[in-house]
C-alpha cells in the first residue's frame, strides 16, 4: 500500500512539474510573441544589476517571498523618484523575472512608462505601459488589497489609443482615483506622492507659481503632508523642490533639500535637484556644490557607480550657479565639459566673458548652430573684441544682433529668442557707446536690454550668465545717479539673492549716497569667500 501510495504521489508530482514547465513555456512564448509586437528600447536586451552602492534607504514593501524581487522593486521606485525613466522600467523587469507572478511588479514598470514631471508619456510607451498593466491585472489575484488598488488605478490612465495631446483626459481620471486611495490609504506616504505626481501633471510644468492658487495649495499641502512625516521621501521632496521654485518661497524647501541629494547617492538628477532650491535662496556655493557632485555621478555611470541623468542640465545650473557666485574656475570648467558633451560652444563662450577672459573668448573657433546659441558665441566675440580695442567688429557683430533680435522665430528652450538676443545686443551697444563716452546712451542701451531680459520666463537655470542690471546699475553710477543704480541692484537681487555682481554694486552706490553699507558689506564679504576674482564694478 505505501508503495502504490508512493507511486500516485510521485506520479502527481511528476505531472505538476510537466504542467509547471508547459505553463512556463507557454508563457515564455507568450512573452517573446508580445515583446516582438512593442517596439522596447535595445538597453532591454541586457539585464540591470542591483546597484546596491548608488542606491538610498527608500524601501517600498510588496507581497513578494523573494527577497530579490523586493530589491529590484525598490531599486524602481528610486529611479523612477529620480527621473530615470529607463533605468526604472528595467529594474521593475528584473523584479518580474526574479518573481513571475507578481503583480505589483508589473505594476510599476507600467507606471515608470507613463507621462512624469519633464516629460509626456510618447507614443512608443503606451503600448509598453499597457501591455505591463494587463499582466499585472492577469496576475491580480496574488496581490494585497492595496497592491490591487494601486493596479486599477492605471487603468483610467491608459487606453489603447493613446493621444499626447488629449492625455489630459486621462491625466485627471487618473488624478481623482489617485485622490481617493489617498483618502483610503491615508498612512501611505507613496500612495500620497503618487497623488501628488498625479497632480502635477495637470498643472504647467514651466512659469510662475502663485501661492494663493488652490491648485497649489492643494499640491503643496499633500507634499507637505509627507513631508511633515518622512523629510527625508526622495520622490516627495524632488517635486516639493519643483513646486516651491517659483513661487515667492523657495525656502520652504530647503529643509528637505538638505537631505535629498544624498537620499538616493549615485543618482545625478537627485544629487542635482537641491541646487534649484539654492539658486532660488541666492546660496550659490551650495549650488555649486550639488551640481559637482551631479557631474561626478554622471560620469561615474560610465564605470557603473552612477546613474547619468540629465547631465547636460547638471553642468548648465553649475555653469550658472558658479557665474552668479564669483566662482570663475567652476563656472569655465563646467561650460567647457558642457561643450565637450554637447558640442555647443555657447555658454564657454558666454563664461570667458562673464569673467572678463576676453583673449581667450577670441581663441575660440568653433561657433555653434542656431540663431540663439550662435548670438551668445557672437555677443561674446564682439564684446572681447571690443575690450581689446576692436571697435569695427564689435559694431559689425552689434548690426547682426539687432537684426536678428527683429527676425528671428527661434526658441531657447522656453524662451522666445528675441528676448535673450535682445538683451544681448542691449549690452553691447550699451557697452559701445560707453567706451565713446556717450554715458546716456549707454544707459539706455542698457536699460533696452533689461527689458528683453524682463520678458523671459521662469526657468531654471535662466539662459543667461548675468544680468544687464550689472552693466545698467554701473552705469548709473558712472552717471552720478546713484539712487537708481540702487534700486536696479535691489531689483537684481530679488532675482538673484546675493550675487556678488549686485552685492558689489549696491556697497558702491550707498557708499557714493552716504548711508549704512554694514549689512551689505557683511553680506559682500561672505559671497566673496566663494568667490575667486575680485570686481572693479558690477560689469566685473
Amino acid at each position: 500500500m505505501n508503495t502504490l501510495a508512493n507511486k500516485k504521489k510521485l506520479g502527481s508530482l511528476q505531472k505538476a512539474i510537466i504542467s509547471t514547465l508547459i505553463m512556463f513555456m507557454l508563457s515564455a512564448l507568450s512573452q517573446s510573441l508580445y515583446s516582438q509586437e512593442i517596439d522596447y528600447p535595445e538597453e532591454f536586451a541586457a539585464p540591470i544589476p542591483l546597484m546596491e552602492e548608488i542606491l538610498g534607504d527608500f524601501h517600498f514593501p510588496i507581497s513578494s517571498d523573494s527577497a530579490l524581487a523586493q530589491a529590484f522593486f525598490d531599486q524602481g521606485m528610486q529611479m523612477m523618484y529620480a527621473f530615470a525613466k529607463l533605468e526604472s522600467a528595467r529594474s521593475f523587469r528584473e523584479a518580474q523575472i526574479a518573481d513571475p507572478n507578481c503583480a505589483i511588479c508589473f505594476w510599476g514598470e507600467a507606471w515608470s512608462w507613463g507621462s512624469y514631471l519633464n516629460g509626456a508619456m510618447t507614443t512608443a510607451e503606451s503600448p509598453r505601459a499597457l501591455a505591463a498593466l494587463n499582466k499585472a491585472l492577469a496576475l491580480i489575484d496574488n496581490a494585497s488589497d492595496k497592491e490591487v488598488d494601486l493596479i486599477r488605478s492605471l487603468q483610467s490612465r491608459y487606453t489603447e489609443n493613446y493621444d499626447p495631446a488629449t492625455r489630459r483626459i486621462q491625466d485627471q481620471a487618473y488624478a481623482d482615483t489617485m485622490a481617493d486611495l489617498a483618502r483610503k490609504y491615508p498612512d501611505d506616504l507613496n500612495i500620497a506622492t503618487l497623488y501628488a505626481d498625479a497632480l502635477f501633471l495637470l498643472e504647467e510644468r514651466r512659469g510662475y507659481r502663485r501661492l494663493e492658487d488652490p491648485n497649489v495649495i492643494r499640491l503643496h499641502g499633500v507634499l507637505e503632508s509627507v513631508l511633515e512625516r518622512d523629510i527625508t521621501h526622495p520622490g516627495a521632496c524632488h517635486l516639493y523642490v519643483h513646486a516651491t521654485e517659483s513661487t515667492p518661497t523657495p525656502e520652504l524647501a530647503a529643509p528637505c533639500a538638505e537631505l535629498l541629494g544624498t537620499s538616493i547617492p549615485g543618482a545625478s538628477h537627485i544629487n542635482h535637484m537641491p541646487s534649484h532650491t539654492w539658486n532660488e535662496m541666492g546660496l550659490w556655493e551650495k549650488a555649486v556644490r550639488a551640481n559637482t557632485i551631479a557631474w561626478h555621478s554622471d560620469q561615474k555611470s560610465a564605470i557603473g557607480r552612477g546613474v547619468a541623468i540629465y547631465p547636460t542640465h547638471n553642468l548648465t545650473m553649475l555653469y550658472y550657479a558658479a557665474a552668479m557666485g564669483g566662482a570663475s574656475a567652476s563656472s569655465i570648467q563646467a561650460a567647457k565639459d558642457l561643450a565637450k558633451l554637447n558640442g555647443n560652444s555657447a555658454m564657454h563662450a558666454m563664461s570667458l566673458v562673464r569673467f572678463g577672459r576676453y583673449e581667450e573668448a577670441l581663441e575660440l573657433d568653433n561657433e555653434p548652430a542656431g540663431d540663439v546659441n550662435r548670438s551668445m558665441y557672437s555677443f561674446s566675440q564682439g564684446y572681447s573684441a571690443l575690450k581689446q580695442g576692436d571697435t569695427a567688429r564689435a559694431r559689425d557683430t552689434l548690426d547682426e544682433l539687432l537684426d536678428l533680435t527683429e527676425t528671428t522665430t527661434a526658441r531657447f528652450r522656453f524662451h522666445d529668442g528675441k528676448n535673450i538676443i535682445g538683451a544681448l545686443a542691449g549690452i553691447l551697444e550699451g557697452q559701445l557707446e560707453w567706451d565713446a563716452g556717450n554715458l546716456e546712451g549707454a544707459a539706455e542701451a542698457f536699460r533696452r536690454a533689461t527689458r528683453y531680459y524682463d520678458s523671459l520666463n521662469y526657468d531654471e537655470p535662466e539662459p543667461l550668465p548675468f544680468s544687464p542690471r550689472h552693466w545698467l546699475g554701473a552705469a548709473y553710477i558712472a552717471l552720478g545717479a546713484y539712487d537708481s543704480a540702487l534700486v536696479e541692484y535691489e531689483l537684481d537681487m530679488d532675482d538673484h539673492p546675493n550675487n556678488v555682481w549686485s552685492l558689489h554694486g549696491a556697497a558702491t552706490a550707498l557708499e557714493y549716497l552716504g548711508r549704512d553699507t554694514t549689512e551689505v558689506n557683511r553680506a559682500l564679504q561672505s559671497a566673496m569667500e566663494f568667490a575667486d576674482v575680485w570686481l572693479l564694478d558690477s560689469r566685473l
